[in-house]
């Protein structure tokens, strides 16, 4: 280790780290543009300047001492960049003198010479690092008395990311990022001094799977997601931690939502998953379905062919009834890698306690669809997860492909399925008619919902506590950022924006729709309790301690340990795990 003083306090750092690294794990902030701990140093900002001082030694290497025995420390002429230069035992770093701050102001007057001034219309407004820093470093005038260099506004750099040129500082972070760790060089800087632009190389666009990235990674307004572009300001919403659904990665996300409806997503750090990164897909097409219009918006029973919406007590004791009317041989279950842990646990527990063996859930395996980065070729987020609590093929119960081809012959006549759009596979698409009964969670009308004589409205991944584990058995929290109808969000725990803590009851924004969906968990309980069952939740954290303590592989485990990175798995998922009745 190396000793190391920063502002006068002594810390023992790793000498392999710069100091920017090793400030930051002191909780000392050193301000910065162009510096990233995922990508190279590059040190164009020159934000980063600190003063710089090791202890001066003899010919022999001994330490010059003073008359105090303390060491004597030959500063630098010159600052030195924190990003970039290597700390050294007895460096002694000055963060704070008068020296470094001059040239704080000095670089943010200069980095603010030609930078428009349009923080009123710029959608980094809230969320910027210049804008912050202007505040905090700057003297906040310019001596610059000349009209500003014009550059390109509303560039297309590529389907999805707008550059506007004029405000770009050149810190090069969405061209390292590019190079990197997309491993797509499409970003370069072409002219020269104050006439410098980024652009993307002649004939190529910005259109890799991972391009949003950039955006989040610019720390000015110059790169915009054209999706998001002008739709709300960063107060406005509210910023809830999550789990991407987009594949089998499990990203760590924040969802941001404004009138309890989801605008964007963008990538939260975990080191275990996914670094500081998601893929465009996921960022893009994840959540727009959760504002969907095609929502279903409370249960339903089919009634002389159509079908009517009707109360929880209604469709619970419908079920049961239903249920009833079959041989256990004669049911079929199919869990969801798109629940949480905790739904499909409890339904495994449901169908057991009803008789039923017969237990399986799809795969969305697109073989080819994947790469060395993020993206997997399992499309759904909690495959793993449904193994581990108990949903699949067990002793003499059929597997997937034994209940297509049961429902085919006839020998299964009821199929109860979670929230899931089975119809898309054509083979099941062309069964679902064959079945005496079919039951379905689900939240989006679409194929499936045709076929269903019971549809119990599910509430999605953006509206219900819970835990996806990943391919890796990471087991990971999501929160709800959405409100169903039995949900308040300043009484449930919600993540709250600026408008949600002092809207009033009359303000527009406060109107949002809810739908009267409900977590699976919640559903089985209670169709369970009409099943004559006794156990009832009433969160989902009450399903998950059950878990711990019945399921091996998520021994030891709670909601509060899980809410930093997550855990993973004690066990390796096999086909042996059972859920009691």
């Amino acid at each position: 280790m190396a000793v190391i003083t920063i502002d006068g306090i002594q810390y023992d750092v790793d000498p392999k780290l710069t100091i920017i690294q090793a400030a930051k794990l002191q909780g000392i902030k050193i301000p910065h543009f162009c510096w990233h701990p995922k990508l190279s140093v590059a040190g164009n900002c020159r934000m980063c300047l600190v003063d710089v001082g090791n202890p001066r030694r003899n010919r022999d290497g001994t330490l010059v001492q003073d008359d105090k025995g303390n060491n004597v420390i030959d500063f630098m002429p010159k600052l030195a960049i924190a990003c970039s230069t290597p700390v050294g035992d007895g460096m002694v770093v000055n963060t704070k003198t008068p020296k470094v701050v001059n040239a704080q102001e000095a670089v943010m007057e200069f980095l603010l010479i030609n930078h428009p001034l349009d923080c009123p219309i710029c959608d980094e407004a809230g969320e910027c690092k210049l804008q912050d820093y202007a505040y905090k470093y700057s003297v906040g005038q310019s001596r610059f008395e000349f009209d500003k260099v014009r550059k390109p506004k509303r560039v297309e750099l590529g389907p999805r990311v707008m550059l506007d040129t004029e405000r770009c500082i050149m810190c090069s972070r969405c061209v390292r990022f590019c190079n990197e760790i997309a491993k797509k060089p499409q970003l370069t800087f072409t002219q020269r001094g104050d006439h410098v632009e980024l652009t993307t190389f002649p004939g190529v666009q910005l259109d890799n799977p991972y391009s949003m990235n950039t955006i989040d990674l610019c720390p000015v307004g110059a790169l915009t997601n054209k999706d998001f572009r002008f739709k709300a300001r960063v107060w406005e919403m509210s910023a809830t931690e999550t789990i991407c659904v987009g594949c089998a990665r499990g990203c760590n996300t924040k969802m941001w939502v404004r009138n309890n409806e989801i605008l964007r997503l963008t990538p939260r750090h975990n080191p275990e998953v996914n670094d500081y990164w998601m893929c465009d897909k996921g960022r893009l097409e994840t959540f727009k379905w959760v504002n969907s219009d095609k929502r279903i918006k409370a249960p339903m029973i089919r009634k002389e062919g159509r079908l009517m919406q009707v109360g929880w007590d209604e469709v619970a004791a419908k079920v049961a009834s239903e249920l009833r009317h079959y041989k256990k041989s004669e049911i079929a279950a199919l869990g969801s890698a798109f629940a949480t842990n905790e739904e499909n646990y409890a339904f495994v527990k449901l169908m057991k306690h009803a008789g039923v063996t017969n237990i399986d859930f799809m795969r969305h395996i697109y073989q080819g669809d994947e790469d060395d980065i993020l993206i997997r070729a399992d499309k759904a987020p909690n495959s793993a997860g449904a193994k581990a609590v108990g949903v699949h093929q067990e002793g003499t119960g059929l597997g997937f492909e034994g209940i297509l081809k049961g429902i085919t012959e006839g020998t299964i006549k009821a199929l109860y399925s979670l929230d899931e759009h089975i119809a898309y596979e054509p083979r099941m698409a062309a069964v679902l008619p064959k079945l005496d009964l079919f039951i379905l969670h689900a939240s989006v009308e679409n194929e499936t919902t045709t076929y269903a004589d019971i549809v119990l409205s599910t509430a999605t991944y953006a509206e219900k506590n819970g835990t996806f584990t990943n391919f890796q058995g990471q087991v990971q929290r999501i929160r709800p950022a959405v409100a169903v109808l039995e949900n308040e969000r300043a009484l449930n725990g919600f993540s709250m924006s600026r408008l949600d803590k002092f809207g009033s009851h009359n303000d527009r924004w406060t109107k949002g729709l809810k739908r009267d969906a409900r977590a699976i968990w919640r559903t089985s309980s209670r169709i369970a309790g009409a099943l004559g069952a006794k156990w009832k939740y009433t969160s989902s954290e009450e399903v998950f301690n059950e878990m711990t303590t019945t399921l091996e592989a998520f021994k030891g485990m709670s909601y509060l340990k899980l809410s930093g990175y997550g855990m993973k798995l004690k066990t390796t998922i096999t086909k042996s795990i059972s859920v009691p009745v």
